[in-house]
């Protein structure tokens, strides 16, 4: 029986190696977008919940940040970030007051319950590494470089 050739799909081709070196960080990007959603779906979080509770946690030694250093400090700087904190306030796990230097400005702040649940996260990270552990100490440096250029 003979194969018909013109319903093949065609191999894929890059252009050059820009082009193929795009491609493959989209789809690591989504790769690990869905991974990260996956793991943090048990404990309720999106993953700019999460960033958030880690500036929070990060900075809890001192004084409270403003929504807008928290925005700074975020790796996907958005302008829903108060509406992201009252999210994380809602479930109990930031909270925000007045500023007492000056009543314009709100002060946020990370709850006990939300170093709790980032404890409870920390424990399952071992799973979430399992991901990349393919990866040699030397690749994962190498990684780690090239992705800061890129992004620099």
């Amino acid at each position: 029986m003979e194969v018909d050739k013109s319903k093949e799909v065609p191999e894929q081709k890059f252009l050059n190696d820009w082009h193929e070196m795009r491609v493959n960080l989209l789809l690591s990007a989504n790769w690990l977008e869905h991974k990260l959603k996956g793991f943090l779906e048990p404990f309720n979080l999106t993953f700019k919940q999460f960033n958030i509770l880690r500036i929070l946690r990060v900075h809890k030694e001192e004084p409270a940040l403003s929504i807008l250093d928290v925005r700074n400090r975020m790796i996907d700087k958005m302008s829903d970030t108060s509406r992201i904190l009252t999210r994380l306030e809602q479930k109990g796990l930031s909270m925000r007051e007045p500023c007492k230097q000056d009543k314009r400005t709100t002060r946020v702040n990370i709850t006990q319950e939300g170093l709790d649940l980032l404890e409870k996260i920390d424990h399952s990270i071992p799973e979430l590494d399992k991901m990349v552990m393919k990866l040699s100490p030397g690749d994962t440096r190498l990684l780690i470089q090239l992705l800061n250029e890129l992004r620099s």
